[in-house]
């Protein structure tokens, strides 16, 4: 089997419609991390077309927050206003779609998935402490989190933490990472709409459990059209500038 892992697509059609046209007939299901809305300024659109894709899902903090399951209190101004916005432009039927999704962890055959940390969907996953508990309680082996936006995570054997940093090499759409034997994963697919890691790219993964390979992938999109539409909708000039520098 074949999973298109998807997080943290941020309302960004544009990067998502280009991540999929670039995978085109490489997948079987697609999983998401959740984060589908705010940022961004197609709530709807994306929406409807996760929807369509009939993924394996399960909710971000962002999908919370605008759809009235969280508290606002804890996000800073600029991220209050994004997600004010973004509820005001939902229709109700991608509203009640953003209110069902389901917490982590969530199980699909032989994968694990989750928003932040394993214990606490709202937490971040940085540096090899805070991964402990994906790695090690985690039913799976292999277990995916969103939230940070950094493509890469975490491996365990014997004992010992490794940080995995994969990325394609000149002219390749993609890193592969073999996955070893009697060593467990954390690994994070990096986010569709709003990376944080340097490369302003859109991030994806495809997991290979057939041949225990999971491919690390980037995709340009336009980001101009992303950040006229942004401008047009009167978001935050910060939420703007981020998605051209990836960071």
């Amino acid at each position: 089997m074949r999973f298109l892992i998807l997080s943290d697509i941020h309302a960004n059609i544009t990067a998502l419609d280009a991540a999929l046209a670039a995978v085109q007939d490489r997948w079987e299901r697609v999983l998401c991390l959740g984060d589908i809305v705010d940022y961004g300024p197609d709530p709807n659109e994306v929406t409807s077309r996760v929807k369509a894709l009939a993924p394996i899902i399960i909710r971000g903090n962002h999908d919370k927050a605008v759809a009235g399951l969280s508290s606002l209190d804890d996000f800073n101004p600029v991220a209050k206003i994004s997600a004010r916005w973004t509820r005001e432009q939902l229709r109700p039927e991608n509203l009640d779609y953003i209110a069902q999704l389901p917490a982590g962890p969530l199980s699909a055959d032989s994968l694990t998935l989750v928003h932040g940390a394993y214990h606490d969907e709202d937490e971040y996953v940085f540096v090899p402490g805070q991964a402990m508990g994906g790695l090690v309680d985690s039913p799976s082996t292999v277990t995916f989190f969103g939230h940070t936006h950094y493509q890469g995570g975490f491996s365990y054997r014997a004992g010992q933490i490794g940080v995995i940093q994969l990325k394609p090499e000149p002219g390749s759409n993609f890193a592969a990472l073999r996955l070893a034997p009697d060593t467990r994963y954390l690994l994070n697919p990096g986010s569709i709409g709003q990376p944080r890691d340097g490369d302003p790219r859109a991030a994806l993964a495809i997991a290979d459990l057939d041949h225990d390979v999971i491919e690390f992938w980037r995709v340009p999109y336009d980001i101009g059209a992303v950040q006229q539409r942004m401008r047009a909708a009167g978001l935050p000039a910060s939420l703007i500038d981020r998605i051209g520098l990836g960071r």
